[in-house]
């Protein structure tokens, strides 16, 4: 009879942390430019610009922290339309009606692409860039730091 219990308590402990996790993490909706274009010219809202490199430790760690924290996350899916883009990227780009194609045929660090270049505050590239701007795309805020979640929270 001991050894019933014992087994049953067992099996309902392990089960536990199953049946436990109903919630299900959600992850931010990012956009391509060409989506965010679209998505604009439908239903205007507040734009996250995230641009980031490959080689970026900081980037790196706002991507699998700040970003996976559940209520940035859900802030960011209600109020925001988000882009992440690699500044490096070689891909071509088509954004309000203007295509936007980088130079080089390889990725090359420090060489970035036009949209970034066009889009970014500064001259001196900086990253991790966060930009945030209203329904009409003008800047609200930039920043160019790594941000903790709770200081992204602060700019959201």
């Amino acid at each position: 009879m001991r050894i019933y219990i014992i087994i049953s308590l067992l099996f309902f402990s392990l089960c536990n942390p199953i049946f436990a996790q109903t919630k299900e993490n959600k992850s931010i909706n990012w956009l391509t430019f060409e989506q965010l274009s679209d998505s604009l010219n439908v239903h205007p809202k507040k734009v996250l610009l995230f641009f980031h490199t490959d080689w970026c430790s900081y980037c790196k760690k706002m991507m699998k922290e700040t970003f996976m924290n559940q209520a940035i996350v859900d802030k960011i899916n209600q109020e925001y339309y988000a882009v992440h883009f690699d500044a490096e990227s070689i891909e071509t780009v088509q954004f309000d009606n203007t295509i936007f194609e980088h130079p080089n045929k390889q990725k090359i660090r420090g060489k970035y692409h036009p949209i970034a270049t066009l889009l970014m505050p500064q001259k001196q590239a900086i990253f991790p860039t966060i930009m945030i701007l209203d329904g009409d795309f003008k800047v609200k805020n930039v920043t160019q730091k790594y941000l903790s979640s709770h200081n992204f929270n602060k700019i959201l």
